[in-house]
């Protein structure tokens, strides 16, 4: 069975309500009839119905909830809420009246008050507009301090990683993270890889340098984020400062860090900045032939993911999975 399959499994064990803002966009419409056909949640489309069913004539809807936002029983009482929440920022009531009628406005209130488990968006918005709903209302999860990224990559050589899996942070979302921010990284991205491949995490925290061969204050960054995600973490396998051959080949580590828990046996990988995260999957995407899935947003206090806004009908519906599994683990 592959590991998206495993996931979709997962998903209909617990079924999760999942709301797509973009209820109007052609493939996140097929994407959420194929969700709902598969059982792998109950998908509530944003966006007027009769827009929605005119797109999808040919296509039983009946089992999927659409909601127009502005028409909605929940409307005021989400206004309300969000001048609430946003009172410390001056939100006024007009301008909450506003911002509700935005899809991914209301989608996110839906998440916030319990009416969904999670959100998935993206294909049409962009990454900004999707996560600042998101930052502004359901926030991080209690001792994290930033919302990242990871990837799930399925190599080819089952000796490397959890079985030919790894995982891959920050690669999208955070250009160059802190010490501390980097910490957080790399312990939100363990608790992705338990939950979602039930892998147990084995971390490294990349580097140019192993355990000190080479001084620099990028090193040194490396260096105090491991520190602090041991504290964050003790009970997880964390190491550092590692070079990637370090961290993935046995031979190697044993030259270069033979004491180590992680070295040669890490499944996941956090990369010290966005530049190389990013460089580094589509590398291994790309030349090692690898399948690459994601990006998968970690960190906030319950699911939000946000799509390419390139991907296809199948990637909406395998995000929806993963968010479905992150919503029953929280």
């Amino acid at each position: 069975m592959g590991l998206i399959e495993s996931i979709k499994n997962k998903a209909r064990c617990s079924k999760k309500i999942i709301v797509l803002p973009e209820g109007t966009e052609e493939r996140t419409l097929k994407a959420a009839v194929i969700a709902d056909k598969e059982g792998l949640a109950d998908v509530v489309l944003l966006g007027n119905e009769d827009e929605i069913k005119s797109k999808v004539k040919d296509v039983d809807t009946s089992e999927i909830t659409i909601i127009n936002p502005e028409r909605s029983e929940k409307y005021d009482d989400y206004v309300e809420q969000l001048v609430t929440i946003r009172k410390h920022k001056g939100l006024t009531l007009e301008e909450s009246k506003n911002l509700v009628k935005d899809p991914l406005y209301y989608g996110t209130m839906m998440v916030k008050m319990g009416d969904a488990h999670g959100l998935v968006a993206g294909a049409i918005n962009t990454t900004g507009d999707v996560l600042r709903p998101a930052l502004q209302i359901i926030k991080t999860a209690p001792g994290i301090p930033v919302v990242s990224s990871c990837f799930i990559m399925e190599v080819l050589y089952k000796e490397y990683g959890h079985d030919g899996i790894l995982l891959f942070a920050d690669c999208a979302v955070n250009p160059n993270p802190d010490s501390k921010q980097l910490a957080a990284i790399a312990v939100t991205t363990a608790k992705t890889g338990e939950d979602l491949v039930g892998l147990d995490p084995k971390v490294a925290m990349l580097s140019f340098s192993t355990k000190g061969s080479a001084r620099h204050e990028l090193v040194d960054k490396v260096v105090e984020a491991t520190k602090y995600a041991k504290e964050m973490a003790p009970d997880t396998d964390i190491d550092g400062e590692l070079q990637a051959d370090a961290a993935l080949v046995e031979s190697v580590a044993k030259l270069k860090s033979p004491d180590s828990k992680v070295a040669g046996k890490a499944n996941i990988l956090i990369f010290p900045d966005l530049q190389s995260g990013n460089i580094g999957y589509k590398l291994v995407q790309r030349l090692g032939n690898a399948v690459a899935i994601g990006p998968i947003c970690q960190g906030l206090a319950k699911p939000v993911n946000d799509l390419s806004r390139g991907c296809s009908v199948d990637d909406i519906v395998n995000v929806i999975a993963i968010t479905a599994v992150q919503a029953q683990n929280l």
